[in-house]
C-alpha cells in the first residue's frame, strides 16, 4: 500500500469517524431492506440486519476467534463477539477508530474479548492459521491489491475456517466493457472516498478459487441495500449533521456532497453490492 494511499485512507476516516458516529451510529456500512430493497425499517435496524443476514447467508452457526479486516469502530467486531461469546479482533488504519473501538469495547464489557490495532491489511502481524472467522465488511474497496488482500486473509485463517468478504464491486464485464462514462463516473467515486479501485464480483471469485478457497459462493445484494444511500443523503442534511460537517473538515464534506454518485451508481447498475464466501481446506495450505 502506497504511503500517499495509506495516509488518505487514515486521514479521512480519522476526520469523518466521529461525526458518522454522531449522526448514524457505530456500523459503518450500509443497511439491508428486503432481498427486493422494499422493506421499510429504522436504519440502525437495517444495518444490523445486514450482518444478521450475511451471517445466515453463509451459514455461520459458531465461531470463537475472530478477524474482523477494516474494523471502523467495532461496530461487527463488538456485535460478533457478543452474539457468539468469541474472541474478536479488530484492525483499522486509522488510530482514532482503534482507540474509540477500544472505548466502546469497555462501555458494552466487551475489552476482555476483544482486541483493536491499527495494522495494513495487506501485511498483517499475525500467525498463519490464526482465525476461524474472518471478516471484511466494506473495507475490500479499499484494498490497492485486491490479490494480496485476499492471500493474506486466506493465510491467518484457520483450516476448516470461514472467510467472509462483503465489499463495493462495478458490474461484470464479460459480456461488455466499462464504458469511458462508467469509468469517469467510479473515477469520481475513487477520489472522493479514497479508493484506488474495484472489481467486479466475479474477479475475486477467481482470485478465491485461485487461492484454493473452498465452497466459494457468492451473490449479489445491491437491490437489497441500495435504499441505504437514501436514507443517509436524507439524514446528511439535518441541521445537526450539517454543523457536524463543518466541524469535521473538508474531505469530510466533501463525501457528504458525493453521496448521490453512490446512489447513481446503484441506479444504473454500475455499482454492485457483493458478498463473498468461502472455506480453508484442511490439511495443507493450498
Amino acid at each position: 500500500m502506497s504511503a500517499t494511499l495509506y495516509k488518505q485512507i487514515q486521514e479521512f476516516y480519522d476526520a469523518s469517524s466521529g461525526l458518522w458516529e454522531e449522526i448514524w451510529g457505530e456500523h459503518m456500512h450500509h443497511g439491508y431492506y428486503g432481498a427486493d430493497g422494499t422493506e421499510k425499517k429504522n436504519r440502525r435496524q437495517a444495518q444490523i440486519d445486514l450482518i444478521e443476514e450475511i451471517l445466515n447467508w453463509a451459514d455461520v452457526q459458531e465461531t470463537e476467534n475472530i478477524l474482523d479486516v477494516g474494523c471502523g469502530i467495532g461496530g461487527s467486531s463488538l456485535y460478533l463477539a457478543a452474539k457468539f461469546h468469541a474472541k474478536a479482533t479488530g484492525i483499522t488504519l486509522s488510530p482514532v477508530q482503534a482507540a474509540r473501538a477500544k472505548e466502546r469495547a469497555s462501555e458494552f464489557n466487551l475489552s476482555t474479548q476483544t482486541n483493536f490495532l491499527v495494522a495494513n491489511a495487506l501485511e498483517m502481524p499475525f500467525a498463519d492459521n490464526s482465525f476461524d472467522l474472518v471478516w471484511s465488511l466494506e473495507s475490500g474497496e479499499h484494498m490497492p491489491d485486491k490479490t494480496k488482500f485476499m492471500q493474506e486473509c486466506y493465510r491467518v485463517l484457520k483450516p476448516g475456517g470461514k472467510l467472509i468478504m462483503v465489499t463495493w464491486c462495478h458490474r461484470p464485464t464479460d459480456e461488455s466493457p466499462l464504458t469511458t462514462d462508467e469509468q469517469q463516473h467510479l473515477a469520481k467515486i475513487y477520489q472522493v472516498y479514497c479508493l484506488p479501485y474495484v472489481i467486479s464480483l466475479p474477479e475475486y471469485e477467481a482470485i478465491a478459487s485461485h487461492l484454493g478457497l473452498q465452497n466459494v459462493r457468492t451473490a449479489d445484494w445491491s437491490e437489497a441495500v441500495a435504499p441505504f444511500w437514501n436514507v443517509v443523503i436524507d439524514s446528511a442534511f439535518t441541521p445537526r449533521a450539517i454543523f457536524g460537517l463543518l466541524r469535521s473538515g473538508w474531505s469530510t464534506i466533501v463525501g457528504a456532497l458525493s453521496l448521490g454518485l453512490m446512489q447513481r451508481g446503484y441506479d444504473r447498475g454500475l455499482i454492485r453490492f457483493g458478498l463473498l464466501c468461502g472455506e480453508k481446506g484442511g490439511g495443507v495450505m493450498g
